[in-house]
């Protein structure tokens, strides 16, 4: 998940030089939202056979700096431009600003471009069937963990092989399972194809189709061009296009041949080489020049220096099995607020209003869906922004929203650096599948783990369970971007997948917050139920003042954008009909070969990487025996859609530690896992775990 971009010029374009330069700053520095931890250009003069291409460590912005960029585009527009106003040859510029997902950005070859044989690309999105993909062509060869360079060494064979850009772009759509918007090149073609099957490029050409301008978002794109004034002389667009999913374009930069569109979808896949191939120019059999080079720090592969002794991580399910539970549902004495009548049925089943009483499976659903027609658009755009997690309620929700609903999507993932790569990959399986875009929107990755660790560190000092979701406080921005979004795309609706049976009360039970048992939502809280857990923090806080860190402007961010900013056009859609988990998960793993963590036999919380942690395993189990495992089943049991019995032994499973997830979580956030455990289990002062 990335943000792709370029300028592409046939000889005489009406752009000066100095306009190019300042397109390509501005788009560096727009896509730096789509990721911040590497940043790549391939600059090609094909008339020339020569091609430049320098991948840095560092963000857009930063790369922008380095001698290594200002070098190669020095050299490529000199040898574009001369002297003159116009471009004396054609020009080719792919660029990249890259979120890390198959491979550390640490060592050169993971980075983007990646070139294979002849071919170099860039691409956007994850392909989750990479292996079985090289395994498949096992006479090519791999150098690089990352996921793009199956794509550029497939792309190079079947030019090896006679197959035209068009051709050999199909094959690759048609073999891939997951996202992928990109774009090649060829060092013996002038020849650049645009290609997406989730609609993730969005493009403009002066009216003489000289010129071509790239990048993922729309919005980037229109603030590139919006940006540029009368000094900058770049030549009229009369729109923006999108190139929508199943879509690809080649544009000549040579200027023989008018760029020419042809179709990825699925029905024209199913043939062999449906479309008669496009009169390309012929491949050149001389080399190119290529000038490469990497700037910013190569790390060497860490290797521990302290070995995780997982023997520390405890789970006493028989103590656990055996704390005294409410008769209903299965909710523990520990839990905060509790309290049994004498049939020992707990406050939180006395009190609860089932959520889908009295609804019909179907007729609810319609309803819902009829309800959503005053956002429907009659043009191609979307009409919805979904905030997309890659979880199973989110992932099953896009689901119904394209399939079931009818609406045209537009998704967003907010990455504040615990999104797993489980996570994305199920992303790019959704969206690739069914065609729909995704908004990458990228925190600071480095500063928002920083931020972890110096918040997990102060807790471990003084350890409180009411602090634990500070934690999360990080992830909680994605409500003010969701709102960004709406102004930006001008899309009203946006769609939330979260389903009520989620609710933990406990977390605000243990800043003495009484629970809501009237709340609508899951994220509501009164008034003053709000101003009681603000004071709780402040009062931690000014006890504990390791927590006044520079991560604390970021914290008040969050608590603003959760509980204060502003929400209009917004459903939480498992609000108004059923919520079944059987249906999700054989949606999911039947029509999507979405993909399960190891570590758990269950389809939630595997693609967050705070869970194992703190969200279920391992800090509410070692203090109080549950987890949010246990208020989920809780809740499943007052809907009628599972047995008390069921529930039992469900959580009995769900609730053991996830050994591995702990690990990336305090590698990630680089704190010691013998140490922070042993502070850990120090909080069974009910001996469960012993």
């Amino acid at each position: 998940m990335c943000g792709i971009f370029g300028v592409l010029l046939q000889r005489g374009a009406p752009i000066e030089r100095d306009a190019v330069e300042s397109l390509m700053s501005r788009l560096y520095v727009l896509s730096e939202s789509r990721g911040k931890e590497s940043a790549g250009l391939h600059a090609y003069l094909p008339s020339k056979r020569l091609a430049w291409t320098v991948k840095g460590t560092q963000s857009a912005a930063d790369f922008l700096k380095t001698d290594s960029f200002r070098d190669a585009m020095g050299a490529v527009m000199l040898g574009a431009y001369g002297v003159g106003a116009a471009p004396q040859e054609p020009l080719v510029l792919l660029a990249h600003s890259r979120l890390v997902t198959n491979g550390t950005a640490a060592l050169p070859q993971n980075n983007q471009p990646v070139r294979s044989g002849r071919v170099s690309v860039i691409h956007n999105g994850i392909v989750v069937n990479v292996d079985t993909l090289w395994a498949a062509h096992a006479e090519l060869q791999r150098f690089a963990e990352v996921d793009t360079e199956v794509l550029a060494a497939m792309l190079d064979a079947s030019l090896r092989g006679g197959a035209g850009s068009a051709q050999a772009t199909r094959r690759i759509y048609g073999a891939l399972k997951g996202a992928a918007s990109m774009a090649w090149v060829h060092d013996g073609l002038p020849l650049v194809t645009l290609a997406t099957n989730t609609g993730d490029i969005y493009l403009a050409m002066d009216r003489q189709s000289q010129m071509l301008v790239f990048a993922s978002e729309r919005y980037i794109l229109e603030q590139v061009l919006r940006a540029a004034g009368p000094e900058d002389r770049v030549p009229k667009v009369d729109a923006i296009e999108w190139l929508s999913a199943g879509n690809a374009l080649c544009f000549d930069v040579g200027g023989a041949m008018a760029p020419q569109r042809h179709v990825l979808a699925q029905e024209a896949l199913l043939a062999d080489d449906p479309a008669p191939p496009l009169a390309e120019p012929g491949l050149s059999a001389a080399s190119t020049v290529h000038h490469d080079s990497f700037t910013g720090r190569v790390e060497a592969i860490g290797v521990l220096t302290r070995l995780a002794d997982e023997s520390l991580v405890r789970y006493g399910e028989a103590s656990v099995r055996a704390l005294r539970r409410c008769t209903r549902c299965v909710l523990p004495e520990t839990f905060p607020f509790i309290a049994f009548d004498h049939g020992g049925v707990c406050n939180y089943c006395r009190s609860y209003r089932p959520r889908y009483g009295g609804m019909h499976p179907e007729e609810t659903r319609k309803s819902f869906i009829a309800s959503l027609e005053r956002y429907r658009r009659n043009t191609a755009g979307p009409d919805a922004i979904v905030p997309f997690s890659g979880g199973r309620d989110s992932s099953y929700g896009l689901h119904l929203i394209k399939k079931e609903f009818g609406l045209k999507p537009v998704t967003f993932t907010y990455d504040w650096g615990m999104v797993t790569d489980l996570a994305r990959r199920n992303v790019a399986r959704l969206c690739g599948q069914l065609g729909i875009q995704n908004i990458l929107v990228s925190a600071d990755i480095k500063t928002k783990r920083d931020n972890i660790r110096k918040n997990v560190s102060a807790w471990l000092r003084q350890p409180d369970l009411g602090m634990v979701p500070l934690f999360m406080a990080g992830d909680k921005h994605f409500f003010r971007v969701v709102n960004e979004l709406k102004r930006q795309t001008g899309i009203q609706l946006d769609l939330w997948c979260a389903n009520p049976l989620e609710n933990t009360d406990f977390k605000s039970g243990f800043c003495n917050v009484s629970p809501d048992f009237d709340k609508k939502r899951l994220d509501y809280l009164t008034l003053g139920r709000k101003a009681r857990l603000a004071g709780y923090y402040a009062s931690r806080f000014l006890k504990n003042p390791r927590y006044l860190n520079s991560s604390l402007q970021d914290t008040f961010g969050a608590f603003l954008a959760y509980y204060v900013e502003p929400r209009h056009d917004f459903y939480f859609m498992f609000d108004h009909f059923i919520w079944n988990e059987d249906e999700v998960n054989r949606t999911l793993l039947g029509e999507y070969e979405w993909e399960l963590s190891p570590d758990s036999p269950s389809t939630w919380r595997i693609g967050d990487g705070t869970a194992p942690f703190y969200n279920y395993n391992y800090i509410y189990m070692t203090a109080r025996g549950f987890t949010e495992f246990d208020t989920f089943r809780s809740n499943q049991i007052r809907e009628g859609q599972i047995t008390r019995e069921q529930a039992m032994e469900s959580i009995m499973v769900e609730n053991r530690p996830r050994v591995p997830s702990l690990r990336w979580y305090l590698d990630t956030i680089n704190l010691d896992f013998n140490d922070t455990i042993r502070r850990i289990n120090t909080l069974d002062t009910l001996g469960l775990h012993r």
